[in-house]
């Protein structure tokens, strides 16, 4: 091999190496970039969920992201307790409610989201309360907001990872969500039961507030969002008898 390929060879392989590190640090650069869009997008989304649930849809209605932070900024405040009521030291921010769900309940901390008036953040609307469980195929949760009576259900709002479209996957529908509004927490002596999901759907609940009118084609879905309702109502209890008057 000439001398001059020698040194064309070498140019050409500096260049590639020159190259390659340019091109690693600007994607390096890009993927923080993403990421930290990413944690702001999600951070957004889950407020839109509190804000949902303890206000109502509509109170979202014409808001950008920033300003929906500004409302949950203004409007929550965020305690973390124990099952037994008490509260605990925690970073709420970076509280997983999976991570929580994996342990044995008495070792979770629960997050309860102390939702204010709009017009008086002093005076409390509602309490939302994260749940987590399971459906059919995956994992469902839910936002689930107690009215400041801690007996009426202010708003829920669920989401899952892989229910089936037009069945189990319809508990993200608003109209399906609406049904459990007004419904009635149940305190028993030693529990609390939730309002639940009734096999069949078309039927008149109005005046039975422990029963909310279910989804057809749904029920085994029906039954994980019942247990996941009735296993955390029971383990936010303590907490939400100290706040009944």
């Amino acid at each position: 091999m000439s001398k001059l390929n020698r040194n064309s060879n070498g140019y050409i392989f500096g260049y590639a190496i020159i190259l390659t590190l340019v091109c690693g640090t600007l994607l390096a650069f890009v993927s923080e970039g993403l990421k930290d869009k990413q944690k702001a997008a999600i951070l957004v989304e889950k407020q839109k969920f509190i804000l949902k649930a303890g206000l109502g849809a509509s109170s979202l209605d014409g808001l950008t992201g920033p300003q929906i932070s500004e409302l949950y900024d203004k409007v929550v405040k965020v305690e973390t307790v124990n099952s037994a009521g008490e509260s605990v030291e925690a970073d709420e921010a970076k509280l997983s409610i999976f991570k929580e769900y994996k342990k044995p309940a008495a070792e979770r901390v629960l997050p309860v989201y102390v939702v204010g008036k709009k017009d008086n953040p002093t005076e409390v609307e509602s309490y939302v309360l994260p749940t987590y469980g399971n459906g059919l195929w995956d994992n469902v949760w839910a936002y689930v907001a107690i009215d400041g009576d801690v007996e009426t259900i202010e708003g829920i709002v669920f989401d899952h990872k892989g229910e089936t479209p037009g069945l189990g996957a319809r508990i993200t529908d608003a109209e399906i969500q609406g049904r459990f509004v007004g419904k009635k927490l149940d305190y028993k002596a030693e529990s609390i039961n939730a309002p639940d999901f009734q096999k069949g759907e078309g039927n008149n609940y109005d005046d039975q507030p422990q029963k909310v009118d279910g989804m057809s084609g749904a029920t085994i879905t029906g039954v994980g969002v019942n247990d996941m309702l009735d296993a955390y109502m029971n383990l936010y209890r303590p907490y939400l008898t100290s706040k009944k008057k």
